[in-house]
């Protein structure tokens, strides 16, 4: 990994501090916060070491979504990002390869006739699934037939309120909602693979090109693999591949 050149340090941290923004709904980034009362995780250990290697402070900046920290790209509010890597949201921002990735899936409610991913696209059946989480925005470029049902507020309770076909989640999440539902049960295997990866805002070309080969170093050295084991999410999160160039 190369070392950051002043341009680079100027575009990640221009007001002298890399001011990273977090999603503070993803429980398996976030997993908590320390005495000091800051977030703990995956994710903030990915943010400290970026600013340690570019030898700045670093502020943790919290947004209680993904949309929020989308709704914020290029306003001065964050330097990076560690956010889902999607279509949508690199209409403002600029992703590195994923660093870790997480597995979505689908919640099915007892006496479901669906019994595989491939079910679930299907004309009829009909997907609970929370607005603006990138397994969402996934969702709403491939699913072709069934009705996706986009909710602001619990999806788990629209799921269960309306009677839907399917709930879509991470799949850490829908084990534990597999266990509070009676007779529901998780589909095997996924619909996709949430890609957590290093966001910048546009226009920051020798910074994304910097990040992108540390996120790679990370990767291959362990240290993402540290990261998560620390954590105890080992068997939620998983290291992503190497990027394919």
């Amino acid at each position: 990994m190369s070392e950051p050149n002043t341009d680079v340090i100027k575009q990640l941290a221009p007001t002298g501090t890399l001011r990273a923004a977090l999603n503070m709904n993803n429980f398996l980034l976030v997993v908590g916060e320390n005495e000091a009362g800051q977030p703990i995780g995956p994710s903030p250990d990915m943010a400290a070491a970026i600013a340690e290697a570019l030898g700045v402070s670093l502020q943790l900046v919290p947004f209680r979504s993904p949309s929020d920290i989308t709704a914020a790209a290029g306003s001065g509010q964050w330097d990076i990002a560690n956010i889902g890597a999607e279509s949508q949201r690199a209409k403002v921002m600029d992703f590195t390869p994923a660093y870790c990735e997480i597995e979505a899936n689908y919640l099915v409610p007892a006496g479901s006739s669906l019994q595989s991913v491939e079910d679930v696209d299907r004309s009829g059946v009909t997907i609970s699934a929370p607005a603006g989480s990138a397994y969402s925005l996934w969702l709403e470029n491939n699913i072709q037939y069934a009705d996706l049902r986009l909710v602001k507020g619990n999806a788990v309770e629209q799921f269960t309120q309306d009677g839907l076909d399917a709930l879509a989640g991470l799949r850490s999440q829908l084990v534990t909602i597999e266990q509070e539902i009676a007779g529901s049960r998780v589909l095997p295997g996924q619909f996709t693979a949430v890609q957590q990866a290093v966001a910048v805002n546009k226009g920051r070309a020798e910074a994304l090109s910097w990040l992108i080969d540390f996120v790679e170093t990370s990767k291959s050295s362990g240290q993402v693999a540290g990261f998560i084991a620390a954590h105890g999410v080992e068997e939620q999160l998983s290291v992503a591949p190497p990027a394919t160039s």
